[in-house]
Parts: C-alpha cells; sequence; structure tokens
C-alpha cells in the first residue's frame, strides 16, 4: 500500500509483488531449504494472506488505480447485488 503514495503504476507493482502466490512459494521454499523458520513462516502467511484476497474479491491491480483488479472492479457501486 505505501507504493500508492507514490503513484498508481508503483502502489500497483508492489501490491502485486507482495500478493502474488509464486513469490510465496518461492520465499516459503527458501525457509524451509536454508533451516530459517521466520522466513518459512512468512512464506506460508504471505500465501494464506493472497488466497484469502482472493477468497474476497480482491485480485491482482491493474496500473488505473486501486480499485481496478485482474477479478474485476472493486467498491461498493460495483457490487453484484445492485445489479
Amino acid at each position: 500500500m505505501i507504493g500508492y503514495l507514490f503513484n498508481a503504476k508503483a502502489g500497483a507493482f508492489l501490491y502485486n509483488l507482495f500478493h502474488h502466490k509464486g513469490v510465496a512459494v518461492v520465499i516459503g521454499i527458501a525457509g524451509f531449504y536454508l533451516q530459517h523458520v521466520p522466513l518459512e513462516f512468512a512464506g506460508i502467511i504471505l500465501f494464506a494472506h493472497a488466497a484469502m484476497d482472493r477468497m474476497f474479491g480482491y485480485g491482482l491491480k491493474y496500473e488505473q488505480g486501486f480499485r481496478f483488479t485482474h477479478l474485476g472492479i472493486i467498491g461498493k457501486e460495483h457490487s453484484p447485488e445492485r445489479i
């Protein structure tokens, strides 16, 4: 979220970097391989967080702004119950 203080492009890049499940898997495997429990735990937490975000409908971000994701536009005015 700190990236959005600079601009939407930086915000989307940083958000997507830390919410990509592949990055979480690499961190978790690195922690396992290096026998570094905090790193392994960080990978597990990142993976769970990214999966939960997808479950709630928050996808990877586009550069147009925070509300524009690969799963659609998020926000109350775009919720399915209003259609």
